[in-house]
């Protein structure tokens, strides 16, 4: 059985050894009095040692703490932005679906796993509470597992739980779980969400991103009916639909009558929502992302953003003047899966400008990685239009792009668009 020590007294030299990887839960499955007290213990280990970030919403990893510690993520997203702009985060550029395999044969090294835990069921087993994606594998394959048992993480539905045996010891808590609000909708968000909107018929199967363009796109979907919800992660926005009954997932071949997710990115209504209930469940990334699983949906439709696309439908979801600030993350798995799944569509929502109106995302050459080859594109969304994509040359590519790119830069990608393609 496990052991039961007091925040204050849990001493991280005894479990983590000199050369180990820490692997904890992204979002707000983060063990925050976990990893913080780590942090604060990382001269204690007796030498180096690693951590893997997900999607980091805290501000418990900062640059000054690679003194000892080497630091890995799937990219920059929120807090990790400090760590890659401070030249101490080492990224890995890849899909979500492939990490819980990575973990598995030790590309990502993952001795010690920690893990935020609802309380126990009346059979003794704890629940993943609000993150379930890799987090599965990791506690799996970890040498040792510290559980945070926090009182306020709901305990919510789906078929991975811990056994107390595979703890080695557990922190008691009661602390609010951590909240990621929505996004700030402004017009540009909500003229998408509308021409987004259109594209989505009744009895789709959503998968949606969070921030501002997924939130504005939800709250257009009142008069739909019989949505359903397969998504490697849910905000608030999919309470309302789901209250409206707009979302009931009666049409899905599989998960009938269930919204699917792996991770939780809300505030209290959401995760409170959840709390023993079975409409909602929590999956690992091997079916909220695997390839056959998301194939076999009917009527999947993928909602990702980006931070530019090229004339070609080329997608760049990670760099930004040279500096990592998002991911691949499950845009890519989603994509190709909406690509396979019959009537499926994927869309890559983004507005049509960056920096006050000075930089078009619509480019003729990217600035950053390819995250999304134009092989697999569907859609692109701006504010001022929608380019289908799918099975276009290069040229109509082209020339679909320009009119959604904002009239102040259509004249030059119209010319550079003639010098690359003679479109």
């Amino acid at each position: 059985m496990p052991r039961h020590i007091p925040l204050d007294a849990l001493d991280f030299a005894e479990f983590v050894r000199p050369g180990d990887g820490v692997i904890w839960g992204q979002v707000a499955g983060e063990p925050l009095p976990l990893s913080s007290r780590l942090m604060e213990q990382r001269s204690s280990i007796g030498g180096r040692f690693s951590i893997f970030l997900g999607a980091s919403f805290s501000d418990t990893v900062q640059p000054d703490h690679a003194d000892h510690i080497d630091m890995r993520a799937i990219g920059g997203i929120a807090g990790n932005r400090r760590l890659a702009k401070a030249g101490v985060l080492d990224v890995i550029p890849t899909h979500i679906s492939a990490v819980a395999d990575y973990i598995r044969d030790r590309r990502i090294p993952g001795d010690v796993a920690m893990v935020q835990l609802s309380p126990p069921d009346a059979d003794g087993r704890y629940s993943y509470s609000v993150a379930s994606d890799y987090i599965v594998a990791a506690v799996e394959n970890a040498r040792v597992v510290i559980g945070e048992v926090n009182a306020s993480a709901p305990r919510t539905s789906g078929p991975h739980r811990i056994d107390p045996e595979r703890l080695a010891c557990i922190v008691e808590t009661d602390r609010p779980v951590l909240a990621v609000p929505p996004g700030r909708i402004g017009d540009a968000e909500r003229r998408i969400a509308e021409l987004a909107a259109e594209l989505i018929p009744d009895r789709a199967v959503l998968q949606v991103g969070i921030g501002a363009v997924p939130d504005a796109i939800l709250t257009l979907l009142g008069n739909h009916k019989d949505l359903g919800v397969h998504s490697g992660m849910i905000g608030d926005g999919v309470i309302d639909l789901i209250e409206r009954g707009v979302v009931t997932n009666a049409y899905k071949l599989f998960d009938r009558g269930v919204s699917v997710t792996g991770t939780m990115a809300g505030t209290e209504r959401l995760y409170r929502f959840a709390h023993d209930n079975p409409a909602i469940e929590m999956r690992s990334t091997d079916h909220t992302h695997g390839a056959a699983v998301l194939a076999a949906i009917p009527g999947l439709v993928s909602i990702n953003s980006a931070i530019e696309v090229d004339l070609t439908g080329q997608v760049n979801a990670e760099e930004a003047a040279g500096m990592h600030i998002g991911a691949v993350g499950g845009a890519v798995d989603y994509v190709r899966g909406a690509h396979k799944a019959r009537g499926g569509r994927s869309m890559i929502a983004l507005s049509a400008t960056a920096g006050d109106g000075k930089i078009s995302k619509v480019v003729s050459r990217l600035g950053g990685a390819v995250s999304t080859a134009r092989s697999d594109v569907d859609v692109i969304i701006t504010e001022f239009g929608v380019a289908e994509l799918r099975a276009k040359s290069l040229r109509e590519r082209a020339r679909a792009m320009i009119a959604i790119a904002h009239p102040d830069f259509r004249e030059q990608l119209a010319a550079d668009a003639r010098a690359m393609f003679g479109a």
